[in-house]
């Protein structure tokens, strides 16, 4: 049975996230996936995402090309957008953090921190299950669902 490798379009945010990840854990080799998911957090990547950045710039992008994928030249289907723009709602809420909410000792949010850590393993879990169902072991950096 052939294996249909075409990447999702919603798996492209798991995809950005991921990657920034190993990013993080290539400059800082010895820190584990916790720590490097956290650091990420505190990036310009993570804001972009968090505040819906990432998907009006990837939106402006799509449709300055009549919604033409760039990677595989295909369409994107409407219903393909409409999913992507619930992804966006979905994630800036799930990232949303309430700075009333903090730990004393390190100023982190105590409940959200835990929500917004959840999601990013998600995604994270997410890539890597894509990548084994698609046949693309070597992509599996961080190791998370072994």
């Amino acid at each position: 049975m052939k294996v249909n490798q075409d990447k999702p379009y919603v798996i492209y945010l798991a995809e950005f996230i991921y990657n920034n990840i190993i990013n993080i854990k290539k400059k800082n080799i010895k820190i584990s996936n916790i720590d490097a998911m956290e650091r990420f957090i505190g990036t310009d990547e993570f804001k972009n995402i968090s505040s819906g950045n990432f998907h009006d710039t990837w939106f402006k992008d799509l449709e300055s090309n009549q919604f033409i994928d760039k990677e595989s030249g295909k369409k994107i289907p409407l219903e393909t957008i409409k999913l992507l723009k619930i992804q966006k709602d979905a994630t800036i809420k799930q990232l949303k953090q309430d700075p009333k909410l903090y730990y004393a000792k390190n100023s982190f949010p105590l409940k959200d921190m835990q929500n917004v850590f959840d999601f990013l393993w998600r995604m994270c879990e997410s890539y890597e299950l894509w990548c084994k169902e698609s046949g693309k072991p070597e992509l599996l950096s961080l190791k998370i669902i072994d």
